[in-house]
C-alpha cells in the first residue's frame, strides 16, 4: 500500500493524525499503541469536524493542566538521544521505531544547521515537546496500521509574509527549520501569512516521501481528511491522505506527443528531420501543412514517443529545426496485440505481421519485406503486396 499526501493547506503532525484516523485507523488503537512509549503528561483527543462542507477529523494533544500554570513553560527540552532512547526502549513495532527515529533525525539535522551547532548539542524545543513526540510517533503508528510501504505527496504548501513566536523569538514564515528540512523537496510558496507547514509536518514528508507522483495511476482504497487548528479564508486548512495502490503505466504506454510549428525552414530538410526522429526511437513522426499567422504557410511537426525517450527526440528537434519551443502533452493509447512470423510464399520465406483482435488472428504483409522482395525480383511493390495478401487470405 502507498500513501499520497495531498497537501491542500499545509501539513502538521496533528493534521497527519487526523487524516489517518479519518482514513481508517481506530482512535483507540492509536491511543493504546502510544502508551507503549511511556510518555506522560498528556491526553489525546479526537473529534469530527465539518469545514467547507467536508467532513474530517481534528486531533489535539492536550497537556496536563499543571504544565500551563504561570511561570511553568509547557515545552520539555530534550536532546535527540533522549528522544531516540525513549522510542527505542518502547515495545512499538520495529518499523514504527525506525520511521520515527528517521523523522526526528531529519528535523534535528535541520535545527542544528539553523542554530549553527552539532546534532549532539541540539536541544529540541517545539519539536522535542510531548505533543510533537506524540504527533511523530503517532503518525508512524498509523502508517504501520494502514500497511503503508511507500509515500508520495503534492508540493508542500508554505505560508509567507508573516511571523511566528518561537522559543528563539519571532521568526519569519516559513520558519528557518521548516525551509531547511524541505531543502531540495518540491514546495509551493503562497502569500498566506500563517505557518501552513510545521517542522513536524515537513519532517514527516522529507523523511518518508519519494516526491510527487508522475504519470502513475492510483487506485484509492481509503481517503482521510485531517484539519488544522486555524480557519484560513484563502484555502481549506486541511491535509488529505489517499491510501491505495499504484498501477504504473507499462513503459511502452508511457507516451507523450511533442509538437511545434515550423514556418521558416527549407522544406527540403523536413524529410531528414522525420528520418532522424524515427531513428531516435520515436514511435511516429509526421508533418501537417498549416496556415499560420499573417497567412504564412508552415508545417505542424508532431512526434509520438515514450516519455523515457523524450530527451533524444527533443535534441533532434532543437538541433535540426528552427523552432524555439515545443508543446508536450501526455497521451494514452490502446493497441491490438501484434507480433511477426515467417511464412513460405511464392517468393520464399517472408516475415508478415500477426494481429490479434477479439481472440482472432489475422496476418498482413510487412512493408520492409515486400520492399526487399520487389527489389530482388524487379517487380512493382504493389504487385508484391497483392500476391502476398492473396496468399495470406487463402491460407
Amino acid at each position: 500500500m502507498m500513501a499520497y499526501f495531498d497537501i491542500v493547506g499545509g501539513i502538521s503532525g496533528d493534521m497527519t493524525l487526523g487524516a489517518c484516523i479519518h482514513a481508517g485507523v481506530p482512535f483507540e488503537y492509536l491511543r493504546d499503541e502510544l502508551s507503549k512509549i511511556h510518555l506522560h503528561g498528556y491526553r489525546l483527543e479526537c473529534r469530527k469536524e465539518m469545514r467547507n462542507a467536508m467532513s474530517g477529523m481534528k486531533v489535539d494533544v492536550v497537556l496536563d493542566e499543571h504544565k500551563h500554570e504561570p511561570g511553568h513553560h509547557h515545552h520539555d527540552h530534550r536532546g535527540l538521544r533522549d528522544i531516540l532512547d525513549l522510542i527505542g526502549t518502547s515495545t512499538l513495532a520495529a518499523r514504527v521505531k525506525e520511521r520515527a527515529g528517521t523523522i526526528f533525525t531529519t528535523i534535528g539535522e535541520a535545527e542544528a544547521k539553523v542554530h549553527d551547532t552539532t546534532l549532539e548539542q541540539i536541544h529540541f524545543h517545539e519539536v522535542g515537546a510531548v505533543d510533537s513526540i506524540v504527533d511523530i510517533v503517532g503518525a508512524c503508528i498509523c502508517f504501520e496500521y494502514l500497511g503503508i510501504d511507500s509515500f508520495y505527496s503534492s508540493p508542500v504548501k508554505l505560508g509567507s509574509g508573516g511571523t511566528i513566536k518561537t522559543q528563539h523569538g519571532m521568526m519569519p514564515i516559513p520558519t528557518p527549520a521548516t525551509i531547511e528540512i524541505l531543502r531540495g523537496y518540491p514546495t509551493a510558496l503562497t502569500t498566506i501569512p500563517f505557518e501552513l507547514t510545521t517542522p513536524t509536518g515537513a519532517g514527516i514528508i522529507k523523511s518518508l516521501s519519494s516526491g510527487p507522483l508522475d504519470m502513475e495511476r492510483l487506485v484509492v482504497k481509503s481517503i482521510g481528511y485531517g484539519y488544522g487548528a486555524r480557519e484560513i479564508p484563502e484555502i481549506p486548512n486541511l491535509l488529505r491522505i489517499f491510501v491505495g495502490q499504484l498501477q504504473p503505466f507499462h513503459h511502452h504506454d508511457e507516451l507523450v506527443t511533442v509538437e511545434c510549428n515550423l514556418d521558416n525552414m527549407n522544406p527540403e530538410i523536413l524529410p531528414f528531420v522525420i528520418e532522424r526522429l524515427l531513428a531516435a526511437a520515436a514511435h511516429d513522426a509526421y508533418l501537417v501543412p498549416v496556415v499560420m499567422k499573417k497567412g504564412r504557410p508552415g508545417h505542424l511537426l508532431s512526434v509520438l514517443v515514450n516519455r523515457g525517450g523524450l530527451e533524444p527526440v527533443l535534441q533532434v528537434i532543437f538541433s535540426e529545426t528552427t523552432t524555439l519551443g515545443v508543446r508536450i502533452q501526455p497521451v494514452e493509447r490502446k493497441k491490438l496485440d501484434r507480433s511477426s512470423k515467417t511464412i513460405m510464399s511464392k517468393f520464399g520465406a517472408m516475415k508478415v505481421k500477426v494481429i490479434i483482435a477479439d481472440g482472432k488472428e489475422r496476418m498482413a504483409p510487412e512493408f520492409e519485406e515486400c520492399k526487399r522482395v520487389a527489389l530482388e525480383n524487379k517487380l512493382p511493390l504493389i504487385e508484391v503486396y497483392r500476391i502476398v495478401e492473396a496468399e495470406l487470405h487463402s491460407a
